[in-house]
């Protein structure tokens, strides 16, 4: 007797002469993970019925019947009074024997014209779709707040190095607005990323299509989905447009992790650039003066939780004929936990970008080390009319000197300079001081102050339009 309520529970039992083993069901659930995708499977199914009435493929009665049953069913879940089932083994199943509970009949003929093969595809799609959504808003935030912090340093003069070695002095608010751009364009690849998730494989039914006169641009509009996926077969096979969007959440984690190691750098008392606020970070059980960068280090560190997922995905997919195994099963977990790693990072580094403090001072004693300014003497003498090449010898073995005298190429005399060329006048000081240096730089794309205020009044002019 047990083994024959086993076999009615299952969606294919009438095949079987045994029912499903513990150990299997356990090994083949997706239910309490992809339970998520309750609501995106509601969804989905509410607009495959409303076709199907349309169609005249069931009665009217009947989908007033299933929309009253996913309304309790909703609220259920919602309420936390949904009971998910192992046995069902994954949510389109539970949702569908709670649905024919509720509802009789009507809830059996929703599946006529699809396969949980199209139907998963289809969830896994508006789930995306929304979790790109909610992306594309939290990167809208954070590129806000650091262009905010960018305005407050326009002026604020910081080295920017190469191989970790001074190099030119910039502005603090150049430096920020480095990161507005990679967050830019990471929303740029989001943006494009949606436009190939956003296709319906509704429709495509287990791998061939459907013998019913279904009309699946009605769904499609329906369901706010731009176009169907052409091809049944590919359809339900493929999971390209979640690696792709695994691949953009890379580079999103990449650019974080990159911001990550400079905020942990910056922050160290040998550095001392920057206070990030007490509530991102935390303290040692040991050491009682500790104040730890935790957020960004973590967040350094989960990076590489969702390249691995990316790699995953990856070798999920290279090796499956057409079309659909069970193998994709095995897309959801990582998925789900790299929209929970971007969307959690991401939140809460907007909000931490407004708990920077910056400590100008220790940026400008940085600046004036490791002769910052060498360049700009070279620009000089090539202004005077000597060849690049020739005025980049003559400040190197001014270096040189200066390295060995432990003064700054600020602090020569005039005499002192002038014995590397006779080109070197009295003006030369203003070259030589850190304010020279980077309002000199004032072109697009420099890290001139002026320019600096242009490109956040460029930035703020796309993130208004964006909203």
């Amino acid at each position: 007797m047990t083994a024959q309520l086993s076999k009615k529970s299952e969606a294919w039992s009438a095949r079987f002469n045994e029912p499903v083993s513990d150990l299997v069901k356990r090994y083949t659930a997706s239910v309490f993970f992809d339970k998520r995708m309750a609501k995106a499977d509601i969804q989905g199914s509410l607009a495959h019925a409303e076709m199907l009435a349309a169609q005249g493929i069931i009665s009217a009665a009947d989908r007033a019947e299933i929309e009253r049953g996913m309304a309790q069913i909703s609220a259920e879940i919602e309420a936390g009074q949904f009971e998910w089932l192992l046995d069902l083994e994954d949510v389109h199943l539970n949702i569908e024997k709670r649905l024919t509970e509720l509802v009789g009949d009507a809830g059996k003929r929703l599946h006529t014209g699809r396969s949980r093969n199209d139907q998963v595809a289809t969830d896994i799609r508006l789930y995306v779709r929304t979790a790109i959504d909610d992306i594309l808003e939290l990167l809208h935030a954070l590129r806000s707040a650091l262009t905010d912090l960018a305005e407050k340093n326009a002026d604020t003069i910081l080295p920017g190095f190469t191989h970790m070695q001074v190099a030119q002095p910039i502005t603090f608010g150049h430096h920020m607005l480095a990161y507005v751009e990679m967050f830019g364009r990471d929303a740029e690849r989001m943006a494009d990323c949606r436009k190939r998730v956003n296709r319906l494989p509704l429709g495509a039914a287990a791998l061939a299509g459907t013998t019913f006169p279904i009309d699946r641009m009605r769904v499609a509009s329906t369901l706010g989905f731009d176009d169907v996926c052409h091809n049944s077969l590919d359809a339900v096979s493929d999971r390209d447009f979640a690696i792709e969007f695994t691949a953009a959440a890379s580079l999103i984690m990449m650019h974080v992790s990159r911001m990550s190691e400079e905020l942990v750098i910056w922050m160290s008392p040998r550095v001392g650039f920057i206070d990030i606020a007490d509530r991102f970070c935390t303290g040692s059980s040991i050491m009682p003066q500790k104040k730890n960068p935790d957020v960004p280090e973590l967040a350094r560190g989960k990076t590489g939780r969702v390249y691995g997922h990316l790699m995953g995905l990856l070798t999920l997919m290279k090796g499956q004929p057409l079309a659909y195994n069970k193998d994709n099963q095995e897309d959801k977990e990582p998925l789900f936990d790299t929209v929970d790693t971007v969307v959690d990072t991401l939140r809460i580094f907007a909000d931490m970008a407004g708990g920077i403090s910056v400590k100008p001072e220790a940026m400008r004693a940085a600046a004036l080390q490791g002769y910052a300014t060498a360049t700009d003497l070279a620009d000089y003498l090539v202004k005077k009319g000597l060849p690049f090449r020739d005025a980049h010898e003559v400040v190197a073995h001014a270096v040189r000197a200066c390295d060995g005298l432990k003064i700054d190429l600020a602090e020569m005399s005039l005499e002192q300079l002038q014995a590397y060329s006779p080109l070197i006048s009295d003006d030369v000081f203003a070259v030589l001081t850190l304010e020279g240096s980077v309002a000199a730089r004032d072109h697009v794309g420099g890290t001139a102050p002026a320019q600096v205020r242009k490109a956040i009044a460029r930035v703020r002019a796309q993130l208004a339009g964006e909203a």
